[in-house]
């Protein structure tokens, strides 16, 4: 065994109060095993990783009970190592022991790495602090290897190139190149894939994977992503509110779940949600009239050749010498009452491509047609009729509520722009409504967006839309950041506005779980350019394109 938590409790003192992020949980993990510790944003995932490596700061910071047990000390006169409690360890042994025979990987490398020193001067300062007698060159060498082992591209030029000049899963893999300088014996990994696309998701899982079995070592995984769960552990522990509910091997837990919550998670996947029969046939008859005649009635939005240029300026003079083709000569037709998903990787054109038709980015070249009217080169002013009927919900509702504004504040503006409602009364009333329509309380009027959880939040987003009663909604990336359950709900509530409102939705995201549950057609975009597209069940089921076979066979999936 080479780590035990025993009774563990983390206390976060918050002003006056303390909270029980932790609240006396029990687990081992032995050595050469990958352990996934799963629960909600909240349950103490992240806390319990942080407190085995001692990294939250003691003045906020307690342990009224608990061991952590490390048996990856020095070797005794036995051979054996030596057990260590990193509760009680002075703080010059736990500097050797950490990063060395612990090391962790962070959920965003962006804000873990040095944005002013290169990777290659990170790599080398872990390397000599834990060995102080290897040399610059000795040091250099072993992270260029380390760059090389994680399979970065040319590891001897980017060993000098800063964290911002990297993508996103180049950027996971220095930080996993960091974790492993020093061959550790437990790796901590607290979400490392949660931000990525699918595609460089399972690149990063594989290689974990491949270095586990090569090194030996143990993972501690952290994750709410089941499929992921499914693909990397041996045992398994679901945590809520500060304790452990239920933990077995990987097949117990995911196959023969005993714990309600279990179930209620592996219920609001994706993949296993069903649509309830009466929405189904609300849906249905709504719809039906549409369906027949989609053929003869114009798209609601139209785009023909559309362009979306940005250039790239250099020298002294900031001369263009070429573009970036976010979007590269996209045609797309979306049915009145339609729901078509737009999926595609980071960087492919899919955010600009939403932007572009709701005229909040410029188009270089081609056509936009919003119900039968060219809206391309609209002025500003003649535009704001269209905002109505026209709206967009982003992918992080924190950054797009002003933080300033109450919510009844944030629903009545938009609603005085374009003259809904006689008075500020019947606004507030309206929006009272749309708010309780989103399922969140009436009274959640008169809060702030920081008072609010990211589902909540994304609610609220939802509604700032819903009260101006439009047509047609772009969701960027609407559910990215929820944990599965609040995902759950926000892609249910979204089917049945939609079934009431017979809205049209352009739902833009890289999780094809969720397309699958959620859409009627899919367009897959690669490059600035719709690659394939067509109704989802038959590209899911038969996907023509290389580039789409490639995104789906990506796909972490569990399947009960």
């Amino acid at each position: 065994m080479l780590l035990q938590v025993d009774n563990l409790k983390t206390y976060l003192r918050v002003g006056k109060n303390s909270v029980k992020a932790v609240d006396g949980i029990s687990f081992s993990i032995d050595k050469g095993e990958i352990f996934c510790l799963v629960g909600e944003s909240g349950s103490g995932k992240s806390i319990t990783a942080l407190s085995i490596i001692q990294l939250i700061p003691k003045d906020i910071c307690s342990h009224p009970d608990g061991r952590i047990i490390f048996r990856g000390g020095d070797l005794d006169e036995s051979g054996t190592r030596e057990a260590l409690d990193m509760l009680t360890l002075d703080e010059e042994k736990k500097r050797q022991v950490c990063g060395a025979r612990i090391a962790m990987i962070f959920q965003e490398p962006m804000t873990s790495l040095n944005p002013v020193f290169t990777v290659g001067d990170q790599i080398i300062e872990v390397l000599q602090i834990h060995r102080p007698d290897m040399s610059d060159a000795e040091a250099r060498k072993r992270a260029i290897a380390a760059l090389e082992q994680v399979q970065i591209p040319e590891p001897e030029v980017r060993v000098d190139e800063f964290p911002h000049r990297l993508s996103g899963g180049q950027r996971q893999r220095v930080m996993i190149a960091m974790a492993m300088a020093c061959e550790p014996d437990l790796l901590i990994a607290d979400e490392p894939t949660t931000a990525l696309d699918v595609t460089v998701q399972a690149e990063i899982l594989r290689l974990m994977k491949a270095l586990q079995e090569r090194n030996g070592m143990s993972i501690l995984f952290i994750t709410h992503d089941f499929g992921v769960v499914a693909k990397m552990a041996n045992r398994v522990a679901v945590m809520r509110k500060g304790k452990i509910v239920e933990e077995g091997t990987l097949q117990q837990v995911l196959h023969q779940p005993e714990h309600d919550y279990t179930r209620q998670l592996l219920a609001a996947l994706p993949e296993n949600l069903k649509r309830q029969r009466d929405l189904q046939l609300i849906e249905n008859r709504s719809l039906a009239k549409s369906t027949e005649v989609t053929s003869a009635q114009p798209p609601l939005v139209d785009v023909k050749q559309l362009e979306v240029y940005f250039p790239i300026k250099k020298g002294l003079f900031r001369r263009t010498v070429d573009h970036v083709k976010a979007v590269d000569g996209v045609d797309l037709e979306i049915p009145r009452g339609q729901l078509l998903a737009l999926v595609g990787e980071s960087g492919c054109g899919k955010t600009t491509l939403g932007r572009a038709i709701l005229r909040l980015v410029d188009s270089t070249a081609g056509t936009i047609s919003f119900n039968q009217q060219a809206i391309t080169r609209l002025p500003r002013k003649a535009m704001i009729p269209f905002r109505r009927d026209m709206q967009i919900i982003f992918q992080d509702p924190m950054s797009s509520l002003n933080p300033r504004m109450t919510i009844v504040s944030t629903l009545i503006e938009p609603m005085a722009v374009h003259g809904i409602g006689e008075s500020k009364e019947e606004r507030i009333e309206i929006a009272r409504k749309i708010l309780q329509r989103v399922q969140l309380d009436g009274d959640h009027l008169w809060r702030y967006p920081h008072e609010f959880s990211g589902g909540q939040r994304q609610r609220i987003g939802l509604a700032r839309a819903l009260v101006l009663d439009p047509a047609f909604i772009v969701c960027d990336e609407v559910t990215s950041a929820l944990d599965v359950s609040v995902q759950a709900e926000v892609l249910q509530l979204l089917m049945e506005l939609r079934a009431e409102k017979g809205l049209t939705l352009l739902f833009i995201t890289h999780d094809i779980s969720v397309v699958e549950y959620i859409s009627d057609e899919m367009a897959v975009m690669h490059g600035g350019k719709i690659v394939e597209r067509g109704p989802t069940a038959d590209i899911c089921r038969n996907p023509q394109q290389q580039y789409t076979q490639k995104l789906l066979s990506a796909v972490p999936r569990l399947i009960l």
